[in-house]
Parts: C-alpha cells; structure tokens; sequence
C-alpha cells in the first residue's frame, strides 16, 4: 500500500534516490451502487448492488493554465502520446484496491509546455454518487509496480454527478501528485461539462 493521502496532501513523484519516476498509473476504482428496496408489508427489503458508468478523464494544461488536450473514453491517447487512457468501464464493483479505469503517464514525454494534468470522474449516466459505497483513486509506479499513494474520495451526500480527483503537476526538475476530492456541480455528463470547474485546479 502507498502512502494515505487526505484532501489537500500532496507527495513527490520522486524515487528514494531522489530521480524522478519515468511512468505512472492513475487509477479510479469504485464499488457498485447500493439501492434500498422496499418489501411488501415491511418483508423482503435488503439491498441491491447495481452497476453504474463513471468515467474517469485527464485534462492536460498548459503554463498559463489552459487545456491544451484530453483522454477520457472517446479519445484513449493525447496527441503526443504521452498520456493513455487503458479503457472504459461500464459497470464498476471489484475490490477497494484494484482501480476500475486506469491513466498511463509517461512523465519522461509529457511536453515541456505542458504545466499539469488534472485527472477528473463524471457520471456518464446522469446519476449521482448516492449509494456508491466506495471511490478512490491510487498513483502506482510503472516501473516497479508499486502503488505510491492512494486517496479516497468523499462520496457521503450523494448530490454530486462528478468530482475533481486529483492532479499531476511540474515542481522544479521534477512532478508531484496532489489529492483534490471536489465535488463538481452542474450536470457533469461529459468531460466538456467538468473542464470549467476542473481549470480551477490547473
């Protein structure tokens, strides 16, 4: 396991010997959605587990802070090539250790003009996060395999169709990782609706 990160925390993307790590894994993971039934007559209620489409998405920005590019479901690589998306999970559930939808880095090739990339989930379906009872997001090192941080998502409240994860940033020679955990307002379907709120945080 990685470091535990709380909103707000950031860590270096550095090895122990101080060089910076040439790839990363972003992942998102999340458990199914958890419905109340109702039963006749006060019998045969419980909880059904349901599945639901979240779709995780990288917003890269420039020195000045605007989007220059993006990955998410309909476009798997940027246009260099230096972030790839490995797919898109319709569904969710598995454990609250194995991500759902992963985003590769090679920090080694993102572009010299490029100032952050900022790693954002919406609800494809128009659904809320009320009843999913889990939603995390881990940094793991490609070259060793090894997770390096882990965050968990503050999903209580339910009202929120998309949050701001986290970010990927330059810091002097080398990069950092940094946990957001915003909730994003507003419909949230796409990625062209989360971008505005996702700027922000660029």
């Amino acid at each position: 396991m990685g470091i535990s990160l709380s909103k707000g925390q950031s860590i270096s993307l550095a090895k122990d010997g101080g060089s910076s790590l040439q790839k990363v894994a972003v992942g998102l993971g999340w458990g199914l959605r958890e419905v109340h039934k109702k039963g006749f007559f006060g019998f045969g209620g419980g909880i059904k587990k349901v599945e639901v489409d979240l779709d995780a998405s990288a917003i890269i920005y420039d020195q000045s802070g605007q989007p220059v590019d993006s990955v998410w479901w309909r476009q798997l690589r940027s246009q260099e090539g230096s972030v790839v998306h490995t797919g898109d999970d319709l569904a969710g559930g598995g454990s609250d250790s194995d991500p759902n939808e992963v985003i590769n880095v090679d920090l080694e090739s993102v572009p010299g003009g490029v100032k952050s990339i900022v790693f954002v989930v919406n609800s494809y379906s128009g659904e809320t996060f009320d009843g999913i009872p889990f939603a995390f997001c881990n940094v793991v090192d490609m070259g060793s395999n090894k997770e390096v941080a882990r965050f968990n998502l503050n999903t209580q409240g339910g009202s929120a169709r998309g949050f701001i994860i986290a970010k990927v940033g330059r810091t002097g020679s080398g990069w950092s990782f940094e946990a957001i955990g915003e909730q994003a307002s507003g419909r949230q379907q796409t990625i062209q609706d989360i971008e505005p709120q996702a700027r922000q945080y660029a």
